[in-house]
């Protein structure tokens, strides 16, 4: 069977989403992610500004990482 390439890349994209959620709901508990030394708050107020800089950054280079690995072994 024949499968659109945009609608296979919309499934696996959407597939990889639910598994990011999932891993930040159960992972969030031991991770820590968005609240690391180094990220930015702000308190005023009426106002919070929050920007979680260091998170970022892990994130960046875990994404990275990943998409080296990926087109290494593929």
């Amino acid at each position: 069977m024949l499968v659109n390439p945009v609608a296979k890349i919309l499934i696996i994209g959407g597939a990889v989403m639910i598994a990011a959620g999932i891993l930040w709901q159960v992972g969030g508990r031991f991770l820590h992610l968005g609240r690391l030394p180094g990220d930015i708050v702000i308190e005023k107020e009426n106002v919070k500004f929050y920007f979680p800089i260091v998170t970022c950054i892990i994130v960046s280079v875990v994404l990275s990482l990943a998409s080296y690995l990926f087109r290494l072994f593929k």
